[in-house]
């Protein structure tokens, strides 16, 4: 009854995240795109109420005309609205999440004795360190980097740099599965962090100010608008790593970490074509297409690095007995699916569970290879082969 009430948890939690995750991500991107879609008026009245932007939009039916005051307006005539929960909604369900799947079991999603031989709880214990230091350093990057001269350069560089490292150790350390998941995770973390720490107080402030009649300091803006851009670059890399989990052999190979680095740098590149090309569209000239392009490179070039090597011709092997599955699932899987302890509600023990399930064991175990977890039971490519051509010749018992 535990486990099936773990995974109703872990269903409903991750329902959240999603929703939640959809709401910050969509309001990110439209306030991205509505700041790079803004002309300077020429009407005086608007200008003269302090208007530094504006456009007409039309959805659903009616027409909307946002318009955006430098600093502050002089006076809010209606009620403000905060764009925050939707973050803090976000990171929360997240780390529910986080602490549900990984943490509550570590010593099977976060450790792989094969790579780092260590407890549950130390493992645990690491995986929070790095989401709290990788949120210091980033933190820290901005904070003496950014008011330099080609400061932005500057914290861009040490920012990849330090997600670079981040992934490298985070491979090195936890199973590859969790690893992915961690290090967007932590940039995540940071970009909560940035609405909790920087965006939301500097608002705060600006509208204080704007409240007791006085001249808003500028600095506020600044800041919220360098950590709103980074949040929008760090977007497509954290849903990159995040939707890693699914797919076994990005995370399984002995370079996982380049992987890992040149997915999210293709989805950062993405992104920043399509935050420049908002601003190009506006001043009418050409968007970068090169980072589009080098983007999609990226991504081509793993398609053709990561594709099986082609095997020898090899003779037709004869179809796989049942006895010979059932004696590979009893060394590999039942540990984990027996009639006491039935991991996802699976259960492998009998002949008739084994036949029922054999779609399942296919697509897990051959196909998709995600099974054993962390293949903690050691399975062979030999058995692996051998469960595939059971189930393609029929999987008869």
């Amino acid at each position: 009854m535990d486990a099936y009430l773990l995974d109703w948890a872990n269903v409903l939690l991750r329902w959240l995240h999603v929703i939640t995750a959809i709401a910050w991500v969509g309001s990110s991107f439209y306030f991205v795109w509505l700041d790079n879609h803004l002309i300077r008026p020429k009407s005086p009245d608007l200008l003269e109420k302090g208007v530094d932007g504006a456009l007409w939009a039309v959805h659903g039916g009616g027409f909307y005309n946002p318009q955006k005051y430098m600093l502050a307006p002089k006076k809010i005539h209606t009620e403000l609205h905060w764009f925050y929960w939707e973050s803090y909604s976000t990171w929360l369900s997240g780390f529910a999440l986080f602490t549900v799947l990984y943490l509550w079991n570590a010593g099977s999603f976060l450790v792989d004795k094969s790579l780092f031989d260590w407890s549950p709880l130390a493992a645990g214990a690491s995986a929070l360190g790095f989401l709290a230091a990788f949120w210091l350093v980033y933190d820290a990057i901005c904070r003496v980097l950014g008011p330099r001269e080609r400061g932005e350069q500057l914290v861009g560089v040490a920012i990849t740099a330090a997600i670079v490292l981040a992934s490298y150790l985070a491979c090195q350390l936890f199973a590859g599965r969790a690893a992915f998941l961690l290090v967007g995770a932590m940039i995540a973390t940071a970009m909560s962090a940035n609405v909790f720490f920087w965006i939301i107080p500097g608002q705060k402030k600006v509208v204080a100010a704007m409240m007791a009649g006085q001249s808003a300091d500028p600095i506020h803006g600044q800041r919220g608008k360098q950590r709103s851009v980074h949040n929008t670059y760090f977007t497509l890399p954290v849903l990159i790593a995040m939707l890693s989990n699914h797919y076994g052999w990005l995370y399984q190979g002995r370079y996982n970490w380049i992987v890992l680095v040149l997915l999210m740098l293709a989805g950062a590149l993405i992104r920043h074509f399509f935050v420049a090309r908002h601003k190009a569209h506006v001043k009418g000239v050409s968007p970068p297409w090169g980072c589009a392009i080098g983007g999609s490179a990226i991504l081509v070039g793993l398609v053709v690095a990561m594709a099986p090597k082609p095997q020898p011709a090899q003779q037709a092997q004869a179809p796989a007995t049942f006895a010979q599955v059932r004696a590979v699932i009893e060394q590999r899987c039942t540990a984990c699916h027996n009639a006491q302890l039935q991991q996802k509600n699976v259960a492998l023990h009998e002949d008739a569970l084994i036949a029922r399930q054999a779609l399942a064991i296919y697509q897990q175990v051959a196909v998709l290879r995600l099974m054993p977890l962390n293949n903690a039971t050691q399975i062979t490519e030999a058995e692996r082969a051998l469960i595939k051509r059971w189930y393609e010749a029929g999987a008869k018992p």
